[in-house]
């Protein structure tokens, strides 16, 4: 495993990480960005990240509306391990519901954003979280044999399936 830093991005929706992951590329947040389709995924991914810290992420994104583990659930489980207790979630759901930003906010999360309706908005969002999170980092050649590049971004699957 690298040892730079990476980002756990939990979402679902393919056009959304492919957006996600072109707006992290084009704002230079080129960290290494683990993709979880699913609540169940992240949660695993993070037990195993436990054992090897040096795999822990140093940024969750986390979709609210998840198959298997919805995101709120996630996002209990993080805060309730002394190990991820400190690891920043940013929510970033479509849903508009008061209720899920109380929720998310209850349970923990360190930010909520509405996904935006268009890539542009998008850009602007992503470029924000990369100034407030600083977890930025100068883009280079990230060639890594046999794991999925999108965008420039290394980029790999917390489920090998």
């Amino acid at each position: 495993m690298d040892s730079e830093p990476s980002i756990l991005l939990v979402e679902d929706n393919e056009d959304d990480i492919d957006l996600t992951l072109h707006a992290l590329n084009k704002s230079h947040l080129a960290n290494d960005v683990i993709i979880a389709r699913n609540g169940r995924e992240a949660l695993d991914y993070l037990q195993s990240a436990k054992k090897n810290q040096d795999a822990m992420p140093v940024l969750v994104l986390l979709d609210l509306r998840l198959p298997v583990i919805d995101g709120l659930h996630v996002l209990r489980a993080i805060r309730a391990d002394e190990r991820t207790r400190e690891l920043p979630v940013l929510v970033m759901t479509a849903s508009r519901d008061d209720a899920d930003r109380l929720q998310s906010q209850l349970y923990g999360a360190s930010g909520f954003m509405v996904k935006p309706g268009d890539y542009d908005q998008l850009m602007r969002a992503v470029k924000k979280l990369g100034l407030y999170w600083s977890v930025a980092k100068p883009p280079g050649p990230v060639p890594h044999p046999g794991l999925s590049e999108r965008l420039g971004l290394f980029c790999r699957y917390a489920c090998a399936a």
